[in-house]
């Protein structure tokens, strides 16, 4: 087998060692049964509220543009099923009759979760929408809905609103675009310069431009634009500082396959990349930058971390940490739910295996060139 399939093969495999437990657990309605809820001491009972939902969205939120690609041979018969599975877990996790019911309507993290898995089905409409039963459909809607009785917090909060809007609206539901105006107009107030967005009024060294912010701005323009013309003025703006954050991703990733552990929610590990591997699955990567260095950027990182003792428990789910299993990473608000954002690497598997992501030659990426003495050009910030 040539490299290039290897590689593809790999993050595959990956990925689906990852969602297998939770997706079959879920399917099979004993989630809430099976489900650990490894948290900071003393908050398992508060956690154990909201962490089934977690594990739902943040798993489809990864894995949905694969689920959506069609493929050949065994690739295409593992989508098929997991495409199955995924229809399923969505029906148990909204089904009010459901062992497995999550919670739409108590306190304000369903409002995040409930984004995520609206963003998943944004990503994947035809596998986990269209083929959805309509009894599933309206649960779906429901619990969306439910939501909007809790506002979201002053912060990358508000386009967790505004996700959820932009899904009821490609379904056809009723929609509120005040909600999303909102967020789109304050976070072009927080715009900061150089492809980067504060979260709020204030910057915050973390790495919520990609887990949160820069892709749901994204992805909620693609859906909306149209809709409003200052909405399609700034689309151009948003794709523009995306692809300039995404430059500044692909530089942080160390000749080792390492990054900078800065900032809170490192437990959703190579979820720090969501974004750089969501401009890969768009064709949108900065001009410098190739897919095929951004696929061995990102698979020296998914190497780095999946790899290290301690990721997985004895029966398959992740364990909190950063590179391994590490307690006192944890916020308060993370649990094992929380952890599955981490899928979010894996959105160029969402691009066929003959896309030059997947079939290009292996190659340097930009800081293992120059830390080997290669002649770069310079970087620069972007207005």
């Amino acid at each position: 087998m040539n490299p290039e399939a290897n590689a593809r093969e790999y993050w595959l495999k990956t990925m689906l060692r990852i969602v297998d437990v939770p997706l079959r657990a879920l399917a099979e309605r004993r989630l809430k049964e099976t489900m650990p809820i490894e948290c900071l001491p003393g908050n398992e009972e508060n956690r154990s509220s909201f962490a089934h939902l977690e594990i739902l969205g943040r798993t489809l939120c990864g894995m949905a543009p694969w689920l959506e690609v069609k493929t050949v041979g065994e690739e295409e018969e593992l989508r098929q099923e997991y495409a199955e599975l995924a229809r399923q877990a969505i029906d148990a996790a909204t089904d009010p009759a459901s062992p497995d019911y999550v919670n739409f309507d108590y306190g304000h993290q369903p409002i995040v979760d409930a984004a995520f898995l609206a963003h998943g089905i944004l990503r994947a409409p035809r596998e986990l929408w269209d083929k959805l039963e309509p009894r599933v459909r309206r649960n779906v809607i429901n619990g969306l809905k439910a939501t909007r009785s809790r506002k979201p917090f002053y912060c990358n909060w508000l386009l967790f609103s505004a996700m959820i809007e932009a899904l009821l609206y490609k379904v056809g539901e009723d929609w509120d675009p005040m909600r999303i105006d909102y967020a789109l107009r304050e976070h072009e107030q927080w715009f900061l310069g150089d492809g980067v967005y504060g979260d709020g009024p204030h910057f915050r060294w973390d790495y919520y431009n990609s887990f949160v912010i820069q892709p749901m701005l994204l992805d909620i323009l693609e859906t909306v634009a149209h809709e409003d013309s200052w909405w399609s003025e700034m689309k151009p703006n948003v794709i523009r500082r995306a692809i300039r954050y995404g430059e500044i991703q692909e530089r942080l990733i160390s000749p080792e396959g390492t990054f900078p552990p800065i900032g809170r929610s490192l437990c959703y590990r190579f979820g720090v990349f969501q974004l750089l591997a969501q401009l890969a699955l768009r064709h949108d990567l900065p001009e410098k930058v190739t897919p095929a260095q951004v696929r061995c950027a990102l698979e020296a990182v998914i190497r780095r971390m999946i790899e290290m003792p301690g990721t997985f428990d004895e029966n398959g789910w992740l364990k909190v940490g950063f590179c391994g299993s590490q307690i006192n990473m944890a916020e308060r608000y993370i649990c094992t739910g929380s952890l599955y954002l981490c899928t979010t690497v894996f959105l160029p598997l969402g691009l066929p295996p003959e896309d030059p992501f997947w079939k290009d030659a292996p190659e340097d990426w930009t800081s293992r060139k120059i830390w080997s003495g290669k002649d770069m050009l310079r970087d620069h910030a972007v207005d």
